[in-house]
């Protein structure tokens, strides 16, 4: 091992709500395993109305294309964001883990806080849900922390307006 290794980064301390994973299930449901679904169903029915005899190989070519991806994405996708999403408010910085196939974490030191939004969507309220955004000086581009309990957000913003203002900034 190198003398000066660098310290390996731990996972933040907080997870995002377990109601997030319903929420993401639905995002899914909407945007990309519904449509493949309903796509496979009107294909195998117009086949069956209009070309029996392609049955045979559409079935299975269709359950290998649209339906097990489909119904993979909408049971993996959920549960894999929800063991990696996750965050942490320090006294110097704010820290968020996300993703679920690209996993990305940030750090981003209170001393850059620009502004800190909470963003609420229709299916988001559904749940009782909310999304933190800290936006930074920063070209890297902003930190969200989606999934939170709309209490969690709140309190969340709350500390980090707090924590940014208490924090002297750089100065330039």
């Amino acid at each position: 091992m190198p003398e000066h290794a660098a310290p390996l980064l731990r996972p933040p301390r907080h997870r995002v709500d377990p109601r997030a994973r319903n929420w993401w299930t639905l995002q899914a449901l909407l945007t990309l395993s519904g449509p493949m679904l309903l796509t496979a169903l009107v294909m195998a029915v117009l086949s069956l109305l209009f070309f029996p005899g392609a049955l045979p190989w559409l079935g299975p070519l269709l359950l290998v294309v649209l339906v097990l991806p489909a119904v993979g994405y909408l049971v993996v996708m959920p549960r894999w964001r929800y063991a990696v999403h996750a965050w942490e408010l320090g006294g110097r910085a704010v820290y968020a883990a996300g993703g679920w196939f690209w996993q990305k974490r940030r750090i981003a030191p209170l001393s850059r806080v620009q502004t800190v939004d909470t963003v609420r969507g229709p299916l988001q309220r559904r749940y009782g849900l909310a999304t933190v955004t800290v936006t930074t000086a920063s070209t890297a581009g902003d930190i969200k922390i989606a999934g939170l309990s709309d209490a969690d957000a709140e309190e969340l913003s709350r500390l980090i307006g707090e924590a940014a203002q208490a924090v002297p900034g750089d100065a330039a």
